[in-house]
């Protein structure tokens, strides 16, 4: 019986190989979209997820309910990590992790490498799994390393690693290591990246900042106990925080801040493992695109999905009246209602199953193409583990039973005898078939509206004032292999007489993301006049501001002249004046320390975005360093790529152990924005199929409707009617469905992207023009692809509609 089925199913599919073509490439199209879609959402949502007991596994980061605004921030003090180890027993394992790059030494060859800071602890909190080493004892010494695969293969080839030396630091910092761990490569969806870990006692700043509360330099992660909940572990960090930070809830009741709904003016908080990708607030700026755009993209990913399903139901409803006489037959042979259902839609499972494995072939071989073009980092062995081919199959029978099952009962229910009497007809069309042409086209609308607005929402961002000019300006991170005192004076020395070079200065901190890939953040906290300050704490060298183009509001840059510049003078902007609340701060003095020097405001600048422009402007103090870790060069516009050339030869004369990464500083603060961009690019593609499979659906049924309608046709052409006049009336009905639709979609969107848009301080307002643009694309698309078969339906001789009557 089964052989007959699918004897049967393959017979009907080639008799109508035009309808079966469209319904496989509809749904082709959508599987592979829907594939990609599907698991760039899920490698987004999935992040750090990897972790043994991640559910236990927290960040910490400081609330405070300033009066201006909520402010949250990860960056804790050195002194935290033992305090909080010791006053709560229900913490498992704690530890610091701080930031930091270094250059490697072996055998007299040099690597950079991310070499952080950490505790034993890191190793009980995270499960990153050891490939050789102990995980009990690799950090217990304080020269010990523990590295990763990848910087075992880069840095000793086929030698055994452990038990080998590394030196790390340059000269007069060195010092020694024994590599006592390896850990299997970083995962790419892995919020902590790393090439190597060393205890945190090694940091050149630990001696200065071990007692130092007010210094607040990197991340803290701890584990709780199995039996012990977030809410109840914060309740009692409640008197840990008065404890500690006293000061801090003091300045805020003076400055007039309220409790929260939990009662906190100032608390220590846990944000959740798996969140830590999503959270710009205590990310440093940094973070993933916005949550609400990846459910966006497996939003859009069901769409497609839908719209080919819509598609496939609307072509088998058209044709089971043209199938009515065969069902009506085979009934009165005794075909039983199961049969027939189990008949039909086996040939749908036959179609799906061809669309299936069309669209899974067809992402196995664009997949390289589509990382490529969206610098997504999606693999085949990631699309081929166990979850994910659930997931692959899962649509595959969800679409299935959806979009065949429904025709196939629908059929099974005929009625024999009304059958072949011929009384089943296409003479209105049907609630169903119109729903489901608004449904798509309104899906499609939506999406073409979202796509609109956040492609001008990311342009928006990158078109932002920066409050500096980052044309024309190369950035050049200085790395590890020499000191950035001495790469700046040995590039002023070289450069000093070049026409092509206007200005050259340096900073701690780059400006968008460069080759490196690399960011760091200082937040300095103090209290001045009662009032708590929070600030960017950025040391740049001479010329900054005349490297960037911003100007001053008040006072001076730093200048040579001044020896004090170096040791306790700083340049403040605007918004930070405003917080200390000295309109005319130039002059002023204040004091990170109580027990601390003097620091005096000597200048005053616009606010800048040192970071992201998806984030407000912080208040910045910055002061005098000339070890920069990063040297900026601004040149003339007509030498951009001359000007290049020629750094990246002064570069290799300066440090040939080092390589050249410099880049455009324009690029790099278009950088900021490369996951929106990214994420942009799909939503342009998924709406650009969407719209396509929408109109191959509408134009498979006007064929079919047109086909019911040749009659009506002849008729009229008999009567008189033009063919202008019969596109009309053939036409009027799908096009009123569109614009129904678009009334659908354009409220919809709206709704939707102020919702997103919220999550930006500064965003775009949505234009009404939007809408009415792409409900006159929508249209102008739904007549050009019903006016096809219309025109051509219209040239038909009544004559050959006719002869039968």
């Amino acid at each position: 019986m089964f052989k007959n089925y699918l004897k049967i199913a393959f017979r009907n599919i080639w008799k109508s190989k035009g309808y079966a073509f469209i319904n496989i490439v509809g749904l082709s199209v959508a599987f592979c979209v829907s594939v990609f879609l599907f698991l760039t959402s899920y490698f987004q949502l999935t992040f750090d997820d990897f972790h043994e007991d991640g559910d236990r596994i927290y960040q910490t980061y400081f609330f405070s309910n300033n009066p201006e605004k909520v402010e949250k921030s990860g960056s804790m003090p050195f002194p935290i990590t033992p305090a909080l180890k010791s006053e709560f027993p229900e913490i498992e394992a704690v530890a610091r992790i701080v930031n930091s790059s270094d250059v490697v030494e072996y055998k007299g060859k040099f690597f950079d490498k991310q070499v952080k800071f950490t505790e034993p602890d890191f190793l009980k909190i995270f499960s990153f799994p050891f490939v050789k080493g102990n995980r009990e004892s690799a950090l217990a010494d304080l020269s010990s390393i523990v590295i990763t695969e990848n910087m075992a293969k880069a840095v000793f080839a086929n030698e055994d690693p452990l038990g080998q030396f590394l030196q790390l630091g340059l000269a007069g910092s060195k010092k020694q290591y024994i590599v006592t761990g390896v850990l299997a490569d970083v995962p790419e969806n892995s919020t902590i990246r790393f090439d190597a870990f060393v205890r945190s006692e090694n940091y050149r700043g630990y001696q200065g900042e071990k007692d130092a509360w007010d210094s607040h330099s990197h991340q803290v992660y701890l584990k709780l106990g199995a039996n012990t909940s977030q809410a109840t572990f914060e309740q009692r960090l409640r008197p840990f925080a008065r404890k500690y930070f006293a000061g801090n809830i003091a300045a805020l009741k003076k400055q007039g801040a309220k409790a929260d709904e939990r009662g906190d003016l100032f608390a220590l908080r846990l944000q959740k493992l798996k969140n830590i990708h999503f959270d710009t607030d205590i990310a440093g700026g940094g973070g993933a695109a916005p949550k609400a755009l990846v459910y966006a993209l497996m939003g859009i990913a069901f769409f497609i999905l839908l719209i080919a399903c819509i598609n496939f139901i609307n072509l088998n409803v058209a044709r089971s009246f043209i199938r009515a006489r065969e069902v009506g037959v085979r009934k009165s042979l005794g075909a039983l209602k199961n049969q027939l259902f189990v008949q039909i839609w086996g040939e749908a499972a036959v179609i799906c199953f061809a669309g299936f494995l069309v669209g899974i072939v067809l992402a196995i071989l664009l997949l390289p193409t589509f990382n490529a073009t969206f610098q997504a980092k999606l693999s085949l062995g990631f699309m081929l583990q166990p979850d994910k081919i659930a997931l692959i199959l899962g649509l595959f029978v969800l679409v299935t039973m959806l979009a065949g099952g429904y025709p196939a009962w629908q059929m099974s229910k005929f009625n024999a005898v009304e059958v072949l009497k011929g009384k089943v007809t296409m003479k209105k069309p049907g609630i169903l078939r119109n729903t489901l042409i608004i449904t798509q086209f309104s899906l499609s609308s939506l999406l073409i509206c979202c796509t609109i607005i956040a492609v001008q929402q990311v342009n928006h961002l990158r078109n932002q004032p920066l409050g500096f000019q980052k044309e024309e300006v190369i950035s050049i991170p200085v790395g590890n292999k020499i000191n950035g005192k001495i790469a700046m004076q040995r590039i002023r020395n070289v450069l000093v007489s070049d026409p092509n070079v206007l200005a050259i200065s340096g900073s701690g901190v780059n400006l968008g993301l460069g080759l490196d890939r690399s960011t760091s953040r200082s937040v300095m906290g103090f209290t001045y006049k009662e009032k708590e300050i929070s600030t960017d704490w950025l040391g740049v060298d001479y010329d900054y501001l005349k490297t960037l183009n911003i100007k001053l509001l008040g006072g001076r840059e730093f200048d040579p002249a001044y020896p004090a510049d170096s040791s306790d003078r700083v340049i403040i902007t605007e918004s930070m004046a405003k917080m200390i609340g000295e309109p005319n701060p130039v002059g002023k003095y204040f004091q990170t320390d109580t027990a601390g020097a003097k620091i005096q405001i000597i200048g005053l600048i616009p606010d800048f975005n040192l970071y992201s422009a998806k984030n407000d402007k912080k208040p910045i103090t910055i002061y005098l360093n000339n070890t920069p870790g990063y040297i900026f060069v601004r040149v003339t516009p007509q030498s951009l790529s001359k000007s290049m050339d020629k750094l990246r030869t002064v570069w290799k004369e300066i440090t040939p152990e080092s390589e050249f990464q410099g880049s455009f500083m324009d690029e790099n603060t278009n950088n900021w924005y490369k996951e929106e961009q990214r994420l942009s690019n799909v939503f342009s593609l998924a709406s650009g199929i969407a719209i396509v499979l929408s109109c191959l659906g509408l134009f498979a049924v006007a064929l079919i409707v047109i086909e019911q309608r040749t009659k009506e046709i002849g008729v009229r052409k008999v009567l008189g009617a033009s063919i202008p006049n019969l596109v009309f009336v053939l036409s009027q009905d799908f096009v009123k469905l569109v614009v129904i639709a678009i009334l659908i979609a354009s409220p919809l969107a709206w709704f939707f992207m102020q919702k997103w848009l919220d999550n930006y301080p500064y965003r775009i307002e949505i234009s009404p023009l939007v809408f009415v643009g792409v409900g006159i694309s929508a249209i102008f698309v739904a007549v050009a692809t019903v006016s096809f078969q219309s025109i051509k339906a219209a040239l038909m001789n009544p004559v050959e509609s006719l002869k039968s009557e």
